[in-house]
């Protein structure tokens, strides 16, 4: 035991250095006793000091160790009754991870015996295991968080000029030929100038990380030779993973992250987490004893009423956390806030976030989750977005989540994938999620930018492999093809997997130019799913969580085609960014805006007629055309000035065959001019001016952005 050992202070929890030694405080309410163990190094068989908490304030037991430093390892054993039907679970014969470490020295290590049962008993969880499991237990790290963040300055982007880019800090890096291979697949990679000119060049505004959160590999996919690649089983909710540092484990993960996001902010790129605060890596009754188990059960989970040796399971992992209860809430929040105000973070997208806002059983959009972030004065700030559904009863809350918020669209998904795959009745559908699905979040008094668009996402098929297969192949999961969603909207025109056809290729890039194209002239944000403007694949693989290799890596190594996707991708994202009336601030009226003759946007056939009821409702209605009106913005910039730009026609033509659109007449305008026609991934050539009135061919399976010009002479403008 150290010389000296102080009572401490309850506050913070966690550790903390203040340059002459370093405070520990860890909650539990229903411990009897708690200890602090300190290691040299992280395969220590047992610890080299072991301290006993002896004050407790408030629930939380706390002491001061002087002159301890940063770089130290630690742990906890945590004494009560090992109870599991009364839901206790303390067993101190398992080193326990710190809830609130900022830095975990390693990986849990499957041979020590993590489990607080005797794993093969016939009393299974109610038979405890009294092996110590000290040197395979994750330990935490005492972290000194000076750090020279210079003149650092969040971007702020806001939500109706912000592309959003979802990726994997190790996939997305590990295979790129112009990172030096010692920082491949590390956040110092992601911070490499390669990467942040890529990013600058496709028009992403913010980087959407997948987990990041110190995580567990399951022992069920090491047992196979697997890894959980995605990251969505939590250990620390305040410790960036040390998998994916390149300088070391004992605090180094953490200054790196820092210079990574420091780096992506001089760049004007935001950075946005992907967090999982509904479940965490221990699992059910049978799981292992990592952390909040084994300090305090009932506190950090949800356990079922009447019969507490079991979880409630929302989320399909095992447990989900216990948000009704206050310390299990401010760990959620300190961790949030940490990351802002220590890590800098821009944003975070909500796992499953409608588990958050289970109150007794439903779903409450006024629970203490949101309540508490909107009071917030730095949580309220940033960028907020929820995956809106779980897998428990009434999960699905797509539109339901309160103002502040963003949402991952999941009919936005559905409806685009759909209506180019030619499914009948989707027209409608389609016209609101093209304008930034009105019916889902205006009665609740937001904006479209609360609609996150995309049609892919880590979770699925990719781009490519939505045009590829009509059946999802994950066998190298190892689960017999079971895993996985069944139902995709995927379709493989007519040939399952890859083929050398010409006719089905060029169809194939055809529909994902059409996809890309539809995604980038939708109202809302727009998310791309990495490595989808490269055309990647992951061989039919549409939930490969667990392929930590070339299955999910980026290979840039790309041929022609896949270059020409990606030119394609960057033009239409410039072209965005240039066009305020595809990033709107506000719902469109169908209407007239601020005294002009012109409606602010008017739908017609094929035929040019303007659209009715009867051909909304019409299953066998495949094409639209879509007007723009650019003068007709119901905003002002900063300065109170209208925000005026180019007016555009969209037109999509989902049938089998080629269609004539007739261009509707606006007296003002000139001509139309093509600025896109995704029959083709080249810029189209600017020729004989496309009049108002004629004909414009669009392809079968196809569509075309145009964009008026007007007279050169001054004249009235007149409705239509």
């Amino acid at each position: 035991m150290p010389a000296r050992f102080w009572p401490g202070r309850e506050y913070p929890l966690g550790s903390f250095y203040d340059g002459f030694g370093v405070n520990f405080a860890v909650f539990s309410e229903n411990a009897e006793r708690v200890e602090l163990c300190l290691f040299e190094s992280p395969d220590d068989r047992s610890e080299r000091d072991r301290i006993v908490l002896s004050e407790r304030t408030a629930h939380v037991f706390h002491g001061y160790v002087p002159a301890l430093r940063p770089g130290q390892l630690y742990g906890y054993r945590v004494h009560g009754p090992y109870d599991p039907t009364r839901g206790l679970r303390f067993n101190p014969h398992k080193l326990l991870c710190d809830p609130y470490a900022q830095a975990v020295a390693n990986e849990v290590d499957w041979r020590a015996p993590m489990f607080p049962y005797k794993l093969g008993h016939p009393d299974q969880d109610l038979a405890m295991c009294d092996e110590d499991n000290a040197w395979g237990a994750p330990k935490a790290v005492v972290v000194d968080n000076v750090f020279d963040w210079e003149n650092d300055k969040q971007p702020r982007t806001p939500w109706r000029d912000t592309v959003i880019y979802e990726l994997h800090v190790k996939g997305f890096t590990i295979r790129h030929p112009d990172i030096p291979e010692g920082l491949r697949g590390t956040y110092a990679a992601l911070a490499s100038e390669p990467v942040i000119s890529y990013l600058k060049k496709l028009g992403v505004t913010a980087v959407e990380l997948l987990p990041v959160h110190e995580m567990v590999d399951d022992r069920m996919l090491v047992d196979r030779g697997l890894r959980n690649y995605w990251g969505y089983n939590t250990l620390s909710y305040f410790a960036p993973a040390g998998r994916y540092a390149s300088m070391g484990r004992r605090g180094e993960q953490v200054a790196e992250f820092k210079r990574m996001v420091k780096t992506l902010h001089a760049a004007g790129i935001e950075v946005v987490l992907d967090v999982v605060y509904n479940h965490t890596a221990e699992g059910n009754h049978l799981g292992p004893m990592l952390c909040y188990e084994g300090i305090d059960n009932p506190t950090y989970y949800r356990l079922v009423p009447g019969d507490p040796r079991y979880y409630m399971d929302y989320t399909g992992t095992g447990n989900s956390l216990n948000m009704r209860h206050p310390q299990t809430l401010k760990l959620v929040m300190d961790s949030l806030r940490y990351w802002v105000t220590e890590m800098h973070v821009d944003g975070f997208r909500f796992d499953l976030a409608s588990t958050l806002a289970r109150e007794l059983h439903d779903v409450d959009r006024l629970s203490a989750f949101f309540d508490i972030i909107h009071q917030d004065p730095i949580l309220s700030r940033v960028k907020l977005i929820a995956e809106p559904w779980d897998v428990g009863e009434g999960g699905y809350q797509v539109g339901n989540f309160p103002v502040l918020w963003t949402e991952w669209n999941g009919r936005y998904r559905d409806a685009v994938r759909r209506y180019w795959k030619g499914d009948a009745a989707v027209t409608a559908e389609l016209g609101y999620r093209l304008t930034g699905s009105s019916d889902l979040y205006e009665g609740g008094g937001r904006r479209p930018t609360a609609s996150i668009n995309f049609v892919t996402a880590h979770d699925g098929f990719t781009l490519r492999d939505l045009v590829t297969y009509d059946h999802k192949h994950n066998e190298a999961n190892g689960e017999a093809n079971r895993d996985g969603a069944d139902n995709n909207d995927s379709w493989n025109h007519g040939v399952e997997g890859e083929t050398d056809d010409p006719a089905v290729v060029a169809l194939r890039d055809r529909q994902m130019r059409n996809f890309f194209t539809t995604l980038m002239i939708s109202q809302g944000v727009p998310m791309i799913c990495g490595g989808d403007e490269l055309a990647r694949t992951q061989r039919g693989n549409n939930n490969a969580y667990c392929q930590d290799n070339e299955i999910s890596w980026h290979d840039w190594e790309v041929d022609a085609r896949q270059r020409s996707m990606l030119e394609f991708v960057r033009r239409l994202s410039a072209f965005r960014h240039e066009q305020p009336v595809l990033r709107r601030k506000r719902f469109f009226s169908g209407g007239y805006i601020r005294g002009s003759e012109m409606k602010d946007i008017v739908w017609f056939r094929p035929d040019g007629r303007e659209m009715t009821a009867e051909d909304w409702q019409n299953p066998h209605a495949r094409a639209l055309q879509m007007f723009l009106n650019g003068d007709a913005i119901p905003s002002t910039d900063a300065h109170g000035e209208p925000i005026v730009g180019d007016t555009l026609l969209v037109l999509c033509n989902a049938h089998h065959e080629p269609l004539p659109f007739v261009l509707p007449a606006i007296e003002w305008g000139e001509h139309w001019e093509v600025v896109i026609d995704t029959r083709t991934a080249a810029a189209p050539e600017i020729g004989l001016p496309t009049r108002a009135g004629e004909r414009y061919v669009l392809e079968s399976r196809s569509m075309a952005v145009l964009r008026l010009r007007p007279k050169q002479e001054p004249g009235a403008k007149s409705a239509i």
